[in-house]
């Protein structure tokens, strides 16, 4: 069996259900500057690794 590799890019709503949270509170986030993304386009991209890093940055800091 082929293990499927998971995609290190994600859209916001790949990234709305990893965080568990609505995209209109995303967007907020993005616009702000508070949330590790880029624009491509009109869309919006994360990178998973980057993500996971930055949560483990502000669960440390808490």
């Amino acid at each position: 069996m082929v293990k499927q590799m998971q995609d290190p890019v994600m859209t916001i709503d790949d990234l709305a259900k990893y965080l568990k949270l609505s995209t209109s509170t995303l967007y907020k986030l993005c616009a702000e500057g508070k949330i590790p993304g880029q624009k491509v386009g009109r869309h919006w991209r994360f990178h998973k690794v980057v993500i996971d890093r930055w949560l483990g940055d502000k669960t440390a800091k808490a």
